[in-house]
């Protein structure tokens, strides 16, 4: 049987940078994906922002990892040529009885320690977008957007220089704690079985399952799996916008927001709708809701404008009647079992702070 130092499941944004980040320590990396490629999953079902730190509760590590990712998110994009764009995004509240939401959105960020957040006026916001209706809003500056297949196409390399290696096709059976770390049981087209003296469990959707097959960890530190779809509808069209519009989050996400691409294509999405299982198709008939929604903030936008584009599901730990859940990154310290770390609930910030959950696992580690 084979041995390696350190196994990584899931070759998302996420599995792909705990995989550098331990590669860069002088870890043996070896990466399982259970599909035929890489980042096929929620990284690539996305609005590919980059996110400021805005929402998140103080002391969160969604809010601190999301500010930390960031900054370090921007210079990696900077250092590696990844196609990314600073382009800020407007909060915006559309009826005086979000005005009180906004402010809160204003101090939650200071709290957070994004400190460039500033409040506009309607004349101010309308100057900067002539097209968009508020009653209020504030302008993000640090609110980005990139370019997600080449992070992960960076991130994998930065793995491969230093001898990381990425098994496409090879899902994760079972693992079993032993003395000196696990053994794992690979499925495939030529099943194996692998020694780590590691394992980080960074599968996404899959986690909680995947977890519940590591004999040796108890029940008690499972989280329950929700999912909650997103669907993305693409304008037909040419937008009058040059920056994101993000209206008042909603329970589950952050609002029908208008984000772009590095293509100046505009997508809007993702909406909330909850799942007993993921199911990525998305229903034309969706778009009545978001015609409403979108015009809230742009009155204007043309009947029959909206096409189905694609969904994305979230890899919840909290269900439709409960608070936002934080990350839950379960190191030796939380489950006792040396070497393992389990990644819960990476939803949205986690692409942003993908760099930050990477350095972050590795210092759970010896």
């Amino acid at each position: 049987m084979d041995s390696v130092d350190t196994v990584v499941i899931g070759a998302g944004v996420v599995g792909l940078a705990c995989a550098r980040a331990l590669a860069q320590r002088g870890c043996e990396v070896v990466v399982l994906e259970r599909h035929a490629a890489f980042g096929t999953e929620t990284s690539a079902r996305n609005s590919e922002v980059i996110h400021a730190g805005i929402y998140y509760p103080t002391g969160s590590l969604k809010a601190q990892l999301c500010v930390a990712g960031r900054e370090a998110l921007y210079a990696y994009c900077r250092e590696r040529q990844i196609a990314h764009r600073r382009c800020g995004k407007l909060l915006v509240a559309t009826s005086e009885a979000q005005v009180a939401k906004l402010e809160a959105l204003l101090a939650q960020a200071q709290a957070n320690g994004v400190h460039d957040l500033q409040r506009l006026s309607v004349s101010e916001a309308k100057a900067l977008e002539p097209a968009l209706q508020c009653v209020a809003a504030a302008i993000s500056p640090s609110t980005g957007i990139i370019d997600s297949h080449g992070l992960m196409l960076a991130l994998l390399g930065d793995m491969e220089s230093t001898g990381g290696v990425l098994a496409l096709c090879s899902p994760l059976l079972k693992a079993e704690v032993v003395a000196d770390g696990f053994v794992l049981d690979i499925g495939g087209e030529t099943p194996s079985r692998l020694h780590a003296r590691q394992l980080i469990n960074a599968a996404g959707l899959s986690a909680p399952n995947l977890a519940g097959a590591i004999h040796g960890l108890a029940p008690a530190h499972l989280p329950r799996a929700w999912y909650a779809k997103g669907n993305y509808f693409t304008l037909q069209g040419k937008i009058p916008f040059s920056r994101l519009v993000y209206p008042m989050p909603e329970p589950g996400g952050l609002g029908v927001h208008l984000t772009l691409d590095l293509g100046g294509q505009a997508r809007f999405g993702p909406d909330v709708q909850w799942l007993a299982q993921p199911s990525y198709q998305v229903a034309a008939e969706r778009a009545e809701r978001f015609y409403g929604e979108i015009r809230r903030y742009w009155p204007e936008l043309p009947d029959d404008a909206l096409a189905p584009a694609y969904a994305g599901v979230r890899p919840k730990i909290s269900g439709p009647d409960e608070p936002a859940a934080d990350f839950l990154i379960q190191g030796p310290g939380q489950h006792g079992i040396a070497g393992l770390v389990n990644l819960f609930g990476i939803e949205s910030p986690g692409l942003t702070s993908s760099l930050a959950i990477g350095d972050y696992v590795a210092t759970l580690l010896p």
